[in-house]
């Protein structure tokens, strides 16, 4: 089930039966408050962190926290927009649905980046389906409170046009990528995007980096406008040349100067 909480709320005494162990997980669920991680990822978010310090408590002070379990709805298509998003933990999967009835993935929105703000200024309803991919938190500011905070505070309507502008950029360097290079090449970037991003240290050689996002070869593919055939085939010639490691838990990357010398050539 989703669980809904708020910034502005403690968590009020229960006074049910359940067990001890349930009554922790489900308080856990329930915690009004980011956690220190989760805080940490919207604060360091490059375009949350450009905004001015009252802007940013104005922000936070109205914001509430929504925590959905892997696969969860978050918003679906068609949807009226009443709200405004960051993504806090995990990863937020925006998908839409082809004629077949088939999903298709078209991007992971991550930790720091903010979304839903377009539907709130058009006034249309949401054009894309939303779901959670892992454990995922979100923090939420409703549309009226956003209204209001754009009233108070003019900076944020440069603020967010810059956020637009830099979305325009990359839907442009995505439609290059795809018209120009090869698979080989928009692979290794979005292995090098995924390694900024979910990349965390491997303990055991300080060279390696685990891709902490779990993608389905599939879903992989869908990223790149291919086929998952032609995927693997590309990320199996990666791992005979070592740049890679395929693990049963998802990508090790081996030579991230591999990758950018794989981008560089094709570029």
């Amino acid at each position: 089930m989703l669980q809904v909480t708020t910034l502005r709320e403690g968590a009020g005494p229960r006074g049910d039966n359940e067990s001890d162990t349930k009554s922790l997980t489900r308080q856990a669920m329930d915690d009004p408050i980011l956690t220190i991680e989760e805080r940490e990822a919207i604060n360091t978010g490059r375009w949350f962190s450009s905004l001015s310090p009252s802007l940013r408590h104005d922000i936070l002070r109205c914001a509430y926290v929504k925590r959905y379990k892997d696969g969860e709805l978050i918003a679906a298509r068609g949807d009226p927009p009443e709200q405004w998003i960051a993504c806090a933990k995990g990863a937020v999967r925006v998908s839409s649905t082809a004629i077949s009835g088939k999903q298709v993935t078209l991007t992971y929105v991550e930790p720091g980046i903010w979304f839903g703000d377009v539907a709130i200024f058009d006034g249309e309803r949401r054009t894309h389906d939303a779901y959670a991919h892992g454990d995922s938190t979100i923090l939420c500011v409703a549309r009226g409170d956003l209204r209001k905070i754009l009233t108070q505070h003019t900076e944020l309507y440069e603020a967010l046009l810059r956020l637009h502008a830099r979305r325009i950029r990359q839907l442009f360097g995505l439609v290059e990528d795809l018209n120009t290079l090869p698979l080989r090449a928009r692979l290794a970037k979005q292995l090098v995007h995924l390694v900024r991003s979910y990349g965390v240290p491997s303990l055991s050689d300080g060279r390696e980096v685990r891709i902490s996002l779990q993608l389905a070869q599939e879903e992989l593919a869908q990223l790149l406008g291919a086929s998952r055939q032609r995927v693997n085939q590309e990320l199996k010639a990666m791992e005979r040349e070592e740049v890679i490691r395929i693990e049963p838990g998802g990508l090790v990357v081996r030579n991230r100067e591999a990758l950018m010398k794989i981008i560089e050539a094709d570029s």
